[in-house]
């Protein structure tokens, strides 16, 4: 009997401590690698931003905004998981975008949606109010924006959100994934462009990119795109289709005089 016992302690005691270990290890990685994300984060932001922790949301706060991801919050499914309307301890409201695991935006658009997005405002763009790191979880959070997207609507704003990215921010930025549903319209139908998870940074003397991996939505993308070159006219093109989704919309249900605005 004595013997029995002493080879289960042998057995269990080792195993046991094994899998503390294995744990301990896992967790001082992902801290490791939350930190490094948002060191990372905090360095290319500069001094656009003191900290990026400034920038930081709790996973409680995110998820008790959320009532703890409700489908009664659940605005919509994107390319980077599911959205969800969230207001905050102070009543604000905002919209809270999670990376799914299936989905097929990272690591790397997560960054790039951070950066972009925290560097350049504008009333035309979309206003990131911050982020969320926990474990494995991604969380971005946005103003909300009570109206939806971009339907029977004057597009004249969305046109100064484009022309902000191309030509009047300090960097230019080729959005790639323009389309109706990325043009969203607050409580005044001020236009807001939104999803920055596939934009690309320009210097001011660059004109064009190359690329093997092809993102966005087709039917919106030009035709040079496709074989892996883009530009500010690969967003035209798109913006172009859009206009013509909407003149298309209108005309089918005889309200085209809608989208000419009054003298």
């Amino acid at each position: 009997m004595k013997a029995l016992l002493t080879l289960i302690i042998i057995i269990v005691v080792p195993t046991v401590a094994a899998i503390i270990l294995t744990m301990c290890i896992f967790f001082i990685l992902m801290k490791k690698r939350k930190r490094k994300l948002v060191d990372k984060i905090q360095s290319m932001l500069g001094d656009d931003i003191s900290t990026a922790e400034s920038l930081q949301y709790e996973f409680s706060t995110i998820r008790a905004a959320t009532n703890n991801f409700s489908n009664n919050n659940k605005l919509g499914q994107g390319g980077f998981g599911p959205v969800y309307k969230g207001t905050l301890q102070n009543g604000q409201e905002v919209a809270v975008k999670r990376l799914s695991a299936d989905s097929s935006q990272g690591e790397l658009e997560f960054k790039n949606e951070v950066l972009l997005v925290a560097r350049f405002q504008h009333r035309n763009l979309v206003r990131l109010e911050g982020f969320c790191l926990d474990g494995t979880e991604r969380f971005l959070v946005y103003e909300f924006v009570p109206n939806a997207c971009l339907d029977q609507s004057l597009f004249g704003g969305a046109a100064k959100g484009i022309l902000y990215l191309h030509e009047d921010s300090r960097l230019r930025i080729i959005h790639r994934d323009l389309k109706a549903s990325n043009v969203l319209l607050d409580a005044e139908m001020n236009h807001k462009i939104s999803d920055f998870g596939m934009a690309k940074l320009f210097k001011l003397d660059e004109t064009q990119g190359n690329t093997d991996k092809i993102v966005g939505t087709f039917g919106y993308m030009a035709p040079e795109y496709l074989h892996g070159q883009f530009s500010v006219k690969s967003d035209v093109f798109s913006f172009g289709v859009l206009v013509l989704e909407i003149a298309w919309s209108n005309w089918r249900e005889g309200t085209t005089s809608n989208m000419i605005a009054p003298c």
